[in-house]
C-alpha cells in the first residue's frame, strides 16, 4: 500500500493527533506548573492571553499535521529537516498552550475565532468568504480541506514545493495573531511566548523562501 493511500493513512492521522492530544496536555500543563501560571488571578476566557492560547494552538496543530506528512512524501533532506523541526517546536508550543487553558479553568476549544483581536487587525482567512470570526472558523494563512487533500496527493519535489507554499502562507497567517498577543497578553509567559514566534517564523518564512525558489516554485499570495 503506498504512502498516499487513503486507507493507510486516514487511521494513522487519527492516531497521530490523538497522541499529541494527550501528550500536549500532560507536557503544557507540567511546563505550565514550573511557571507558576494560572494560581492567583487566572486570564478570563475572553481575554488575550486564553483567546490566543486557544487560537494559536489550533493553527499550530495544522502546521504540525501538514510537517508530519513530509516523511512519506518527500526525499529531499533539507525538507525533511524543516519538517522535523516545525513538528516538534509547535507541538511543543501547542503543548504550552494547551495546558495553560487547563490551568485557568479555560475551554480549549470553541468561542468565537480571533475574537479577542481588535476588529481592525483581524484578516479574513483566504477562503472564509469574509467572515472573520466564528466558532471553528479558518484563521488567516490556515490550508483548507480541498488544499490539504492535494497535499496529500503529491509526492516528490511537487509535494515539497506546494508544502512549502502552504508552511509559508501558513506562518505568515499566523504573525498578526502573534504580534498582538505580543503586546497586549497579561501573562509575561504569553507574551514571551508570543514574541518567539514572531522572531522565528519570520526567520523561517524567509528560510522557506529561499528554498521554494531554489525548487522552482513562487509564494502563495500573502493571507
Amino acid at each position: 500500500m503506498s504512502a498516499g493511500d487513503p486507507g493507510r493513512r486516514g487511521p494513522l492521522r487519527i492516531a497521530l493527533l490523538a497522541v499529541i492530544g494527550v501528550g500536549l496536555l500532560l507536557l503544557g500543563g507540567g511546563l505550565a506548573v514550573a511557571l507558576g501560571i494560572g494560581r492567583d488571578g487566572p486570564p478570563a476566557a475572553d481575554s488575550v492571553d486564553a483567546g490566543f492560547a486557544r487560537d494559536m494552538s489550533r493553527h499550530h496543530l495544522q502546521g504540525v499535521e501538514m510537517a508530519n506528512l513530509v516523511a512519506d512524501r518527500s526525499d529531499d533532506p533539507e525538507v525533511e529537516q524543516l519538517a522535523f523541526d516545525i513538528s516538534a517546536t509547535q507541538t511543543n508550543q501547542a503543548g504550552r498552550m494547551q495546558g495553560w487553558l487547563s490551568l485557568w479553568g479555560v475551554p480549549p476549544t470553541g468561542g468565537d475565532t480571533m475574537a479577542w483581536m481588535p476588529a481592525g487587525e483581524r484578516h479574513a482567512g483566504h477562503d472564509m468568504a469574509g467572515t472573520e470570526t466564528g466558532a471553528g472558523a479558518l484563521m488567516p494563512g490556515m490550508a483548507t480541506e480541498e488544499e490539504l487533500a492535494e497535499l496529500r496527493s503529491l509526492s516528490g519535489t511537487a509535494f515539497d514545493v506546494q508544502f512549502l507554499r502552504l508552511m509559508i502562507r501558513h506562518h505568515q497567517g499566523g504573525f498578526d495573531m502573534a504580534a498582538h498577543a505580543a503586546d497586549d497578553a497579561e501573562v509575561q509567559a504569553v507574551r514571551d511566548l508570543a514574541r518567539s514566534m514572531v522572531r522565528s517564523q519570520g526567520a523561517e518564512v524567509e528560510t522557506m523562501t529561499r528554498m521554494l525558489a531554489a525548487r522552482g516554485g513562487t509564494p502563495l499570495p500573502e493571507p
